[in-house]
């Protein structure tokens, strides 16, 4: 196999200009640095487009990789300089992999007997969207939804922040009509985190049934149409003089009680 040593080949300046948003944003294909995340992606059946392998940065252990045959025909060797080029990570373990995006709307939402659903109003910042994804994993969550979404979904904050978990995950994008839409239509439960005096304690709440947890953006939380429409206003109580906690703690910590009740 020949290994490509220069930054000027057309693959890899192709690779180097998938890595601008203005580029990413209007291309089917997304970059994943990183074995344990390509990992990840492979054994949740994404489409793997590509591999590219820098042999000076993989150690003896990372070396083999459980391929099919045909992902083995779609590895390109590449140096450490020109590695270096085309990743992510400021110390990459010499594995890369670009991966066809996958169409998320809410047909493609599979529910369960009691879904629990994370709906994520207008996320701003990439590592706070990839710790909920995490978080989300960890607690079972059925399907992720964003409204109004901010940040770029393939960013690798995103993939780095969720540790992997972004490609186990079902998520949607939809307006915040179409959700509500949705949550009536499948007679889910819809519960607001607000911070206003008529909120209930999240501990003193049923989370027990289909629910869905509706969290706002960082800087300006939920807007006015999730906290008419919701059938409930639910809070974290805290100590006088902080009115808000970031977006990936607060789902962690309501999550969580979700999974509590069920399991109790």
């Amino acid at each position: 196999m020949i290994t490509i040593n220069s930054p000027h080949n057309p693959t890899i300046k192709e690779l180097i200009n998938l890595r601008k948003n203005r580029v990413k944003k209007k291309n089917d294909n997304f970059i994943i640095d990183g074995r344990r995340e390509i990992e990840i992606a492979l054994k949740a059946g994404w489409n793997i487009e590509s591999l590219f392998f820098c042999s000076e940065l993989a150690d003896d252990s990372r070396e083999s990789m459980d391929l099919s045959a045909a992902l083995i025909e779609k590895i390109t060797k590449v140096s450490s300089p020109v590695f270096h080029k085309i990743c992510y990570k400021e110390s990459p373990d010499g594995f890369l992999a670009v991966v066809k995006k996958k169409i998320m709307d809410l047909s493609h939402i599979r529910l369960g007997a009691k879904p629990l659903i994370v709906v994520l109003e207008r996320i701003e910042k990439p590592g706070n969207l990839g710790a909920v994804l995490r978080t989300a994993y960890a607690a079972g969550v059925t399907a992720i939804i964003l409204n109004d979404n901010q940040v770029d979904i393939y960013n690798p904050n995103v993939i780095r922040a969720s540790e992997g978990q972004l490609f186990t995950q079902t998520i949607a994008t939809a307006s915040a009509i179409e959700t509500m839409e949705w949550l009536k239509a499948h007679k889910i439960k819809s519960f607001a985190a607000a911070t206003t005096a008529d909120c209930k304690k999240y501990t003193e709440t049923d989370l027990i049934g289909p629910s869905a947890v509706i969290f706002g953006s960082e800087s300006e939380g939920l807007g006015q149409e999730w906290l008419r429409a919701a059938d409930e206003k639910i809070k974290i109580p805290m100590r006088s003089g902080i009115d808000s906690l970031n977006v990936s703690v607060s789902a962690a910590i309501i999550l969580f009680e979700v999974l509590r009740q069920r399991e109790s």
